[in-house]
């Protein structure tokens, strides 16, 4: 018969494995951790299944979990005792980040710290700057000069690499300067420069406390509709000094991470959001899907659409997947 044989490659797991063009490894994964500054609290999130809020004196069970089962990347978000409208709490020496880095450093000196560099979590209206009383909306310029002093806070007590969230115009370029300015010029930046106001962010929300306590933030994050403005934020990004590259959410938006893979030379990062690992979660625990199975062909479709790394609460459960592959 006059046709390919495409079955030939498939015939066996030993032939499947030798041909697979993509694969998941732990150096791949980054894993968000959540830390409360009150004493004696590991209380897992309802809508986040076996994801906790962990204070800081029992931090470093966590993270010694995390180590042993073979990840080295992880992502810190804080939520501090006390919250103003400036967010003080981002940016003092003595905050929850900076109290959590400062443990994580001391007990791994390979483990890589990155500090999420919002202000969300601190602001006492839950938005990502300050609000101009006239408009009711983030004061843009007036909000970068903090993300700076957090930027350099988070890095003074340890940090590896600054993520920042904030969705800001122009705070790659402020806070790569403000880090050279105080002598951090080694210190990379994983900017969320592509992150979109999405519906599947709810569960981060209860993690974190940062839900708005008015209005949404579609002023500052992307509209979901658009792909080409993801060019437009790349582009920014890339000439402001960004060494990474940040896709938020992952699953919905493939089509950006190999944009983003095809028009850049940087690393890229998909976020698989807190929504996506709920809904994965909630359709496991019902029993309707294999998680495993389901959670291993997700991380493939965003190695395969050009992540490089993927920062998802999956993390320790995929590290004892790739062990049993």
């Amino acid at each position: 018969m006059d046709f390919d044989r495409h079955r030939r490659l498939r015939s066996s797991k030993t032939m499947r494995s030798l041909v697979r063009e993509t694969h998941l490894r732990k150096e791949d994964l980054i894993y968000p951790i959540f830390v409360v500054e009150k004493d004696d609290v590991k209380k897992e999130i309802k809508s986040l299944p076996g994801v906790y809020q962990i204070s800081l004196n029992l931090l470093h069970e966590e993270i010694k979990e995390a180590y042993d089962l073979g990840i080295r990347a992880i992502i810190f978000f804080g939520i501090p005792n006390e919250k103003d409208a400036c967010g003080t709490g981002a940016f003092v020496d003595d905050g929850v980040i900076q109290q959590a880095t400062k443990i994580a450093k001391s007990l791994y000196d390979d483990l890589l710290v990155i500090a999420d560099t919002c202000l969300c979590e601190y602001t006492d209206h839950g938005h990502c700057g300050l609000i101009d009383e006239h408009t009711h909306d983030v004061d843009n310029d007036k909000t970068l000069p903090l993300l700076v002093k957090t930027a350099v806070s988070q890095v003074k007590a340890g940090a590896d690499i600054i993520a920042p969230s904030n969705m800001m115009d122009g705070f790659v370029a402020e806070i790569r300067k403000g880090l050279d300015e105080a002598g951090y010029y080694h210190i990379p930046i994983m900017s969320y420069g592509i992150k979109y106001a999405s519906s599947f962010f709810g569960p981060f929300r209860d993690a974190a406390d940062s839900t708005p306590s008015f209005g949404d933030r579609k002023t500052y994050q992307m509209d979901p509709a658009n792909r080409l403005e993801a060019f437009r934020e790349l582009e920014s990004d890339l000439n402001e000094g960004t060494d990474m590259m940040i896709v938020k959410p992952a699953l919905s938006y493939l089509d950006i991470i190999r944009d983003v893979r095809n028009h850049s030379n940087v690393p890229v990062i998909a976020y698989n959001v807190s929504g996506e690992y709920s809904m994965t979660k909630a359709a496991a625990l019902n029993g309707w899907i294999d998680e495993e199975k389901v959670v291993m062909e997700q991380m493939i479709s965003m190695k395969r659409a050009g992540a490089d790394m993927i920062i998802t609460y999956f993390a320790k459960d995929l590290c004892h997947y790739i062990e049993r592959q």
